[in-house]
């Protein structure tokens, strides 16, 4: 296996992409947040944006976003924040279990897992 940098692009692309922001604003974003575009992309927006609106037409995953971008999830979550301040996507946040007793029972899992290693 060859490790390759988590960043490959280059710092003075991102500087501008990110209008010179290293933080993004809004911490409600995390790797699993589910981000759904609003409206279609106008004419004049920023080409990141305009890609983000375009694949987030189907509720798609943050993590996700910064793959297909080819861009760091840092990064993804700026360009998110501009794009949520502005009305233009919506962020929905994985629903968390409310008891332990919510979650699937491990043997039903472990029976799952052995049925997927025997595909």
């Amino acid at each position: 296996m060859i490790r390759r940098p988590v960043d490959l692009g280059d710092p003075d692309r991102l500087y501008t992409v990110t209008g010179g922001r290293h933080r993004a604003d809004d911490t409600s974003f995390d790797l699993v947040t589910l981000i759904v575009s609003e409206c279609e992309p106008a004419p004049g927006m920023q080409s990141e944006h305009v890609r983000i609106l375009e694949l987030c037409r189907r509720p798609t995953a943050l993590v996700e976003v910064s793959a297909v971008l080819a861009l760091p999830v840092t990064v993804v979550r700026i360009l998110l924040g501009d794009l949520l301040a502005t009305g233009r996507i919506t962020a929905r946040h994985p629903q968390v279990p409310a008891a332990h007793s919510a979650l699937p029972d491990s043997v039903l899992l472990k029976q799952v897992l052995d049925g997927l290693h025997k595909i």
